[in-house]
């Protein structure tokens, strides 16, 4: 364990669809903390993936493309209804980067250990001093091990895609229900079995089922916790 932080680190990790980046958006403005939403910055090296026309399986290619990687947040906001936009390049890519074909490019690319060391180094760096709030896969058991406090975000399949396409329809357009819920079941497969950094609840994490809990009581489960910590 590191020296104690004046303010702690906030990980929550969780499968798609689980509430995490609504949550930790609450949280950390409710806190006044800085709010990392690492899985947009997979999103984004998805993008930019897709854009050079890569082939995540040549070695060579994706060291290079990882390297180049320009990724980052533009002013954060303490409205939660308005995060912090997700930059690509000094490219606002926020919108870009949150359709199905995106979101299973980013599942397969995250497997590469290119990848995760370029943006785990960056996720450091950026929270490293505490006071932030970082969600993702593996926030609590790789990039912060020893982060102050962890969460475990999950609900049901069923829970998960109803609510997935009810953001996707709200965007107009969404594929069948049945197709969202069958994206969300392979991600899920693909997040839990690669070889690099696999989801997993770090076994100090406190487990939060919000498959019928309002999002109001999972922040709240949240914020006692790390108010505590900061009395401490």
């Amino acid at each position: 364990m590191s020296a104690k932080r004046a303010r702690p680190i906030v990980a929550i990790d969780g499968p798609s669809g689980a509430g995490k980046s609504t949550v930790g958006r609450e949280v950390a403005a409710k806190l006044g903390y800085l709010y990392i939403d690492t899985g947009a910055m997979y999103r984004a090296s998805a993008l930019a993936a897709k854009r050079a026309g890569l082939d995540i399986e040549a070695a060579e290619a994706v060291g290079r493309v990882c390297r180049s990687l320009d990724i980052g947040f533009g002013p954060p906001s303490r409205d939660p209804a308005r995060p912090a936009a997700v930059l690509l390049g000094g490219e606002d890519v926020s919108a870009l980067i949150r359709t199905p074909e995106i979101s299973m490019l980013a599942s397969k690319f995250s497997a590469k250990p290119a990848l995760r060391r370029r943006l785990t180094e960056i996720q450091r760096r950026l929270g490293a001093g505490g006071g932030v709030v970082m969600e993702g896969r593996d926030i609590g058991t790789v990039v912060f091990p020893d982060a102050e406090a962890k969460f475990f975000l999950s609900a049901s399949l069923d829970e998960r895609a109803r609510r997935r396409f009810a953001e996707l329809s709200a965007k107009g357009a969404p594929p069948p229900p049945e197709s969202v819920r069958s994206d969300m079941e392979q991600r899920d497969l693909q997040d839990s079995s690669r070889e690099q950094a696999p989801l997993r609840q770090a076994e100090d994490a406190q487990f939060v089922d919000s498959t019928e809990m309002p999002i109001e009581r999972v922040v709240e489960t949240i914020l006692k916790k790390v108010r505590a910590l900061e009395r401490a």
